[in-house]
Formats: C-alpha cells, structure tokens, sequence
C-alpha cells in the first residue's frame, strides 16, 4: 500500500484528506494489527510531532462513522480498529490479548444474512470469535 492508496481511500468514502487523516489511514492499510488509539499515535507521533491523541481517536471514528475502517469492541476494556472493511470475523486470543482477520465463505454470510423480504436493513454486522490462538495454545502445551 502506498499514501496514494490512503488518499484514494479517503476520497472513496468521501472524507476530507489532510497530513494527519493520509497518515492514519496509510497506517491501517499497512498495518493489520487492529490498532488500538494508542498505537496508531505511538507508531506516527515521530513522524508528525504535531498529532495529538485526540485526533487520532477522533479521525478513526470518522473513519468508522463514513464506513472507511471498522470500529472493533471485542473487548470492552479496548477498542480496536480495522482498515479492512470487507465482510469477515474476528477472532481474540483471551491469552495474549491479539485480534485476527477470519475470512468466511460466501455461503456462510449467505445463511447468517436477515431476511430482508422481512423489512431488516443492515447497515452493519459484526461477528466475533474468543478462544485460544494457535501460538497461545501450543505454548500451554510445554
């Protein structure tokens, strides 16, 4: 991804660019960690001296609120967020506290999708998953 891709993301979802929104975003398209605030402002305050903590907090709820990142509270303690806006799950690790992307199949979001014949309207969905992660487990087993 590039800063090019961030802006051309902005735009698509009809959000103002500035250094800090570009910056931001370019930072989720890169990184598929689902950042928490801080670490989004940990990873650019060196480039941008100026960002505060407010306005990360504040440009990725824009980002949520126009659909161009998902907010995540799968924990209650920490919200996270996610620059892949595509239809999938999440899984937690309860041991090391880490967020992963679960890709579903067609068929499976075709059987959770409301009836919309019935008058639902999804504007969004989330589906979450908590358990063990792969490292966490075989760990458990030494």
């Amino acid at each position: 991804m590039t800063t090019k891709n961030a802006l051309n993301t902005l735009l698509d979802y009809g959000i103002h660019p500035s250094v800090q929104r570009i910056a931001i975003m370019d930072y989720l398209l890169k990184h598929h960690t689902h950042p928490t605030v801080d670490e989004v402002y940990v990873a650019l305050h060196k480039e941008i001296p100026t960002l505060s903590k407010t306005t990360v907090y504040n440009t990725l709820r824009l980002f949520s609120e126009h659909g161009a990142a998902q907010m995540l509270t799968i924990d209650e303690r920490k919200v996270c967020f996610d620059g892949d806006v595509t239809p999938h799950a999440h899984f937690m690790c309860k041991k090391c506290g880490r967020v992963f992307d679960l890709h579903l199949e067609d068929s499976f979001l075709q059987t959770i999708r409301p009836n919309v014949s019935e008058g639902f309207e999804v504007d969004e969905a989330h589906l979450y998953f908590k358990g063990t992660c792969k490292a966490c487990a075989e760990l458990k087993d030494c």
